[in-house]
């Protein structure tokens, strides 16, 4: 993407600056953007990274009085009130209004490309003292995480405290009712059906929340003989099959809210309640997944707004719970001590086959919880300093 500038000039009577690069193409920026996106210190504070312009200062139909070119390189616009603005080519270009610069800035700025995958999948696996140390470890793996939706970190310790770590590593862990971490195990008088040995079917972590948990880390300590199989799959995926194969169920399940609550104590005693759909659909139509099945002390209640709506609903939720639990797209593995499984809590479902109970404790893992703004954030901060790129 060339940023040297042929020419530039005023255009509507001074509303907009066009400018024509030397690879031929064309851009148009509206004054009053260029007017709040002057980068001179008295409009702008570098060290924060933010406008200093207050907006109630700001022009709406500001126009360019005089418009300039040095070398090429810089563009220099000067106001009614001869304020004058410096914009570097290069800045400029990035930030051009054409959907092909756009969409090369969403590619830069959220990494939106997504690998889908069934029964068929190859677990990424990585060294977890790799990625605690290597950045180009860690890149690769934040980078996987986000496109794949799960990776495997192999070798850690086989103790409690190495989410800690890990936490550490992206920012800091999303502390929960729970509390910072938790320990998947055998308890008497479990208050989550997760701390019991029965079978966990697929789900993903507390859709009780308002903004649930975007990614959940389990360290594997310790390992039954017998059973005790972790299972996964892919929700996107199988939402994008549930929309060709039944529209209708796609639709009611995408539009109907669940209320979630979960009561009990823990870190803390709590009651929380919400109301989540079960396939949430964002305005660039992606997905994000709740519960289809509910563990331990996560309770749901179908309430649709009239009775004839129910059984239509729990049509829709058999129907998306039997692709989740075919063959063709869970994905079966067992973990071993030391073994770390990152996945991203939002897409991704997750269960465990059930193992034989004992008197003393034979499977143990340590749970925790991270943000995706947090996990974002250091992928950014990562992808800089690896890739040497601003």
């Amino acid at each position: 993407m060339s940023a040297a500038v042929r020419t530039v000039r005023a255009a509507g009577g001074g509303r907009s600056v066009c400018v024509q690069w030397e690879d031929g193409s064309e851009s148009s920026y509206p004054s009053v953007w260029l007017r709040d996106s002057c980068q001179c210190p008295l409009c702008f504070l570098p060290s924060a990274g933010a406008r200093r312009l207050r907006l109630e200062d700001l022009d709406v139909d500001i126009v360019a009085k005089q418009v300039a070119l040095a070398d090429g390189k810089k563009i220099s616009i000067t106001w009614p009130d001869e304020h004058t603005s410096e914009y570097e080519a290069e800045w400029l270009k990035k930030r051009c209004f054409s959907e092909e610069a756009r969409a090369e800035m969403r590619v830069d700025l959220f990494l939106p490309e997504l690998q889908y995958w069934g029964s068929d999948l190859q677990l990424p696996k990585i060294p977890f003292e790799e990625i605690m140390y290597n950045d180009e470890s860690a890149y690769r793996w934040l980078c996987t995480l986000k496109k794949v939706g799960i990776v495997l970190l192999t070798g850690a310790a086989t103790g409690q405290g190495e989410l800690i770590r890990l936490g550490h590593r992206i920012g800091f862990l999303r502390l929960t009712f729970y509390g910072p971490t938790w320990q998947v195990q055998d308890k008497a008088d479990a208050n989550n059906v997760a701390y019991t040995t029965e079978r966990l079917c697929f789900h993903t972590d507390y859709p009780a929340l308002q903004h649930p948990p975007g990614v959940q880390f389990l360290h594997c300590i310790k390992q039954t003989a017998a059973g005790g199989e972790s299972e996964v799959v892919d929700g996107f995926h199988v939402c994008n099959k549930l929309k060709k194969q039944n529209p209708e169920a796609y639709q009611i399940l995408s539009s109907t809210a669940v209320d979630y609550t979960d009561v009990g104590v823990d870190y803390c005693d709590f009651a929380v309640h919400c109301k989540q759909r079960i396939i949430e659909v964002t305005p660039r139509h992606r997905h994000r997944l709740a519960n289809s099945q509910m563990p331990g002390n996560v309770h749901v209640y179908i309430m649709p707004r009239r009775a004839e709506k129910v059984r239509p609903f729990y049509a829709a939720l058999k129907e998306f719970n039997d692709l989740l639990n075919s063959t063709e797209h869970k994905f079966t593995f067992k973990m071993k001590p030391g073994d770390v499984l990152t996945f991203d809590n939002w897409r991704v479902l997750h269960g465990r086959q059930g193992y034989p109970s004992c008197p003393e404790v034979t499977r143990h893992l340590e749970g925790a919880y991270a943000d995706w703004d947090v996990v974002l954030s250091r992928l950014q901060l990562l992808r800089k300093r690896v890739l040497k790129r601003d």
